[in-house]
């Protein structure tokens, strides 16, 4: 089969790589008609270089065909239509009752001091074969996928496979009061939907943040009052004269690890990553460093007694946080990857006809696969808000 591929730092391929096999009884094998490509794949493009391995299938948000299963999957069935969670979670052990997913005990990756395993992403995850391909192998095929109704387009409900979920736990996280305000800093793919889910549950006043021009231009069409960072000399001042003198009630972090403005962690990161990968990984994996810059400005804004909840993802071992400023304003920090399955019940209702969060137009870009490594390149300019791809 074709699958999108790693071959190195800003290398990605589309090759024919063998077709998965049923190898466990709780496994399926489904034909992908939709898989997107997400701001955390383009970690793995750069940043995240250290922990790949040439040749690595990419991708982590899949939609598709069961065509087979083990015989321990009484559901779903041959020709059911499902989406799968980036996470690989089992349902039955004690993190998956607290619907913490995202460290299931069954799927842990144990070897590597991580929590469960994921798709398309990384030897800290399991180096599990991803989803920009046109087939792919579900362990957990019992649990994972979630059913979705046949007759309606991908884009309605491909998004519970990651975006969905993440934004909705980003907002579930920063707890903001009745009435009370958010900002949600980067207006990419989690940003934006972030943006969407709040308003949606009445949030009293979004402020999107970003420097993006068609990704201020996107969240205003929706209503959000989004301001482009490089018009401000004071953007914490600026939030600040618009929400009470104090600052937000809370502050989403949607941008992570490649923040801009942080040329030192920059510099350090590229240098891990081209590094040999034994090095490299070593270095990430102990002495590792993000760029904190949104992370900071997080702190900065939000309101004394506040909370920050953080969506992007971090990987560093060896941050430095401003540990006086985040005790002495009482800061409430919330974290973690979505546990996907844990939101589905509060999401489906919202994928109705009538389409409140905007999913069915969400993608800005659909494409072939193989057109993935155009598709990197695009994304990492920003010249995409979200791409899906249709193997």
């Amino acid at each position: 089969m074709k699958a999108a591929v790693w071959q190195g730092r800003r290398d990605v391929r589309v090759e024919e790589v063998p077709d998965p096999v049923i190898r466990e009884p709780t496994d399926a094998v489904i034909r992908i008609t939709s898989s997107g490509l997400c701001g955390s794949d383009l970690h793995l493009y750069e940043v995240l270089a250290p922990f790949m391995t040439p040749g690595d299938v990419l991708g982590h948000e899949p939609m598709g065909v069961v065509e087979e299963t083990g015989p321990e999957v009484a559901s779903p069935r041959p020709g059911d239509r499902v989406v799968v969670p980036f996470q690989i979670s089992c349902g039955a052990c004690l993190m998956c009752r607290q619907g913490l997913q995202t460290q299931c005990e069954t799927t842990q990756v144990a070897s590597r001091g991580s929590g469960a395993a994921l798709f398309g992403y990384t030897s800290l995850y399991g180096s599990v074969p991803g989803a920009q391909a046109e087939y792919l192998r579900v362990p957990q095929a019992h649990y994972g996928p979630i059913p979705v109704p046949p007759e309606v387009p991908d884009d309605r409900y491909l998004y519970l496979s990651d975006v969905l979920p993440t934004a909705w736990q980003a907002v579930e996280y920063a707890d903001v009061p009745a009435g009370g305000s958010l900002v949600v800093l980067g207006l990419g793919p989690i940003g934006d939907m972030c943006c969407r889910i709040a308003a949606h549950r009445g949030v009293g006043h979004v402020i999107g943040v970003d420097l993006v021009t068609e990704r201020l231009a996107r969240a205003r069409a929706r209503g959000v009052e989004a301001l482009d960072l490089t018009a401000y000399d004071d953007i914490v001042g600026a939030v600040r004269d618009r929400t009470g003198g104090r600052g937000p009630d809370a502050v989403i972090d949607a941008v992570g690890m490649e923040a801009h403005g942080s040329t030192p962690s920059r510099m350090l990161q590229n240098l891990t990553a081209l590094l040999p990968d034994r090095l490299g990984e070593r270095l990430a994996g102990t002495a590792g460093v993000d760029r904190l810059a949104a992370f900071y400005l997080a702190i900065d804004m939000v309101r004394r007694g506040g909370t920050v909840s953080l969506s992007g993802v971090y990987g560093g071992m060896a941050d430095p946080l401003p540990m006086l400023k985040l005790f002495d304003k009482q800061i409430q920090l919330r974290m973690g990857q979505a546990n996907v399955r844990r939101w589905v019940p509060d999401l489906l209702p919202l994928l109705s006809d009538d389409d409140p969060l905007g999913v069915d137009d969400f993608a800005t870009h659909r494409l072939p696969l193989d057109r993935a490594p155009e598709a990197y390149e695009m994304f990492q300019r920003k010249d995409a808000a979200k791409v899906v791809f249709h193997p």
